[in-house]
């Protein structure tokens, strides 16, 4: 499974792990993949932090961040961090308020919300360009960090710049073989092919489609990732097949040990079935696969406020969230994922996805060997 990108970066298998938890990053990288930070949602404090422990753990292997450096979003974000509270409107507060009220889910204690609302305006000011350059200032103070992903857009010129200048692998998320072309365009070395199935920002083209477009796109010097329903290892030989050199995967870490999630969310993720992994914008004002729920849907029905720009919709959101999860409330739980939370039914571990997925794979090519050799 070690493809030409695996060779570039130092790992041994083509199994990319983006996660917000520090503990799954360590745990694939440890086992021969390539773990990816979720930083978005960082502050740069929190960040230095978790990469200090990342560096500590990982025995000097290689590993990622992934960052969001949207294209669109609200210019005074950037410059009153300290006030992005006061920049969303009364009626939206009103409006998410008067939904959570009437289903009696409630406020969260004093010392709490203070610390909830703290922590989400810091971790959602870097969700924009400057926000995004702050983290990765402290990325960039970590050798072990070869790869940075953007989430949204490709990284601007001056960013393209900084990371060559250091021979960090620059990849950006992609959802038309379009944008690739324009990733590409911009210096991008890495293009991550994300389907419709995956969960958080995703658009409407299934990875099956996607994946040979982009590649096709791409030609033979850029590496593209898959990404988007892939949970098995039939599936990284499906999209090793399409003529990708490894697969990008974010919802499978999720009901693990090591996941950042607590019992009540990962049994909400348990019971649901794939269908009920939906896109929506309640969450950042962008599209993001999530599980359908009474808050996410409330956004939908007539009557509801327009969506607020990145990164304000993320702040009145999770701050609702946070009170959601306290209260243990499935039918308004909206966490992201992708439409393979259908195959989560357990917790398990990381270690034991990665031996599984590595088995399943080298089943499958031998199933499409047996065929090859009947034929013969």
């Amino acid at each position: 499974m070690k493809t030409p990108l695996c060779r570039k970066l130092g790992c041994e298998l083509p199994i990319f792990a983006f996660s917000h938890c520090r503990d799954v990053v360590v745990e694939v990288t440890k086992a021969g993949g390539f773990g990816v930070l979720g930083a978005s949602t960082f502050s740069p404090e929190k960040l230095e932090a978790e990469l200090r422990w990342i560096d500590q753990h990982t025995g000097g292997r290689p590993y990622g961040v992934d960052v969001i450096i949207p294209t669109t979003y609200d210019k005074e974000a950037e410059k009153s961090l300290e006030d992005l509270h006061k920049l969303i409107p009364q009626e939206h507060r009103d409006f998410m308020e008067k939904i959570l009220t009437e289903a009696g889910i409630p406020q969260l204690p004093p010392d709490e919300k203070e610390r909830v609302e703290r922590e989400i305006v810091q971790g959602r000011g870097g969700m924009t360009p400057d926000g995004a350059r702050r983290l990765l200032t402290v990325a960039l103070t970590h050798p072990q960090v070869k790869m940075v992903v953007s989430a949204l857009g490709s990284p601007p010129p001056d960013i393209i710049e900084q990371l060559r200048s250091r021979g960090i692998v620059i990849g950006a998320m992609c959802g038309k073989a379009e944008h690739a072309a324009r990733h590409m365009k911009a210096g991008v070395e890495v293009i991550v092919a994300q389907g419709t199935e995956a969960g958080g920002h995703t658009g409407e083209i299934a990875t099956m489609v996607l994946v040979p477009q982009v590649v096709e796109a791409c030609g033979p010097g850029i590496a593209v990732l898959a990404a988007g329903g892939i949970a098995r290892g039939s599936q990284i030989a499906a999209a090793l097949a399409l003529g990708a050199q490894g697969v990008w995967c974010g919802t499978v870490w999720l009901g693990t040990r090591e996941s950042e999630l607590d019992p009540f969310e990962k049994q909400v993720l348990f019971d649901a079935r794939a269908d009920d992994a939906v896109r929506r914008k309640a969450r950042t004002g962008k599209s993001v696969r999530m599980i359908k729920s009474r808050l996410s849907e409330a956004w939908e029905q007539p009557g509801a406020p327009k969506y607020l720009p990145t990164p304000l919709q993320g702040i009145l959101y999770n701050e609702m969230h946070a009170r959601v999860v306290r209260a243990k409330r499935k039918d308004f739980y909206s966490g992201p994922a992708g439409q393979v939370v259908g195959m989560l039914t357990e917790e398990t571990s990381v270690r034991d996805v990665m031996y599984r997925m590595q088995t399943e794979y080298l089943e499958a090519v031998e199933r499409l060997q047996q065929l090859t050799d009947t034929q013969q």
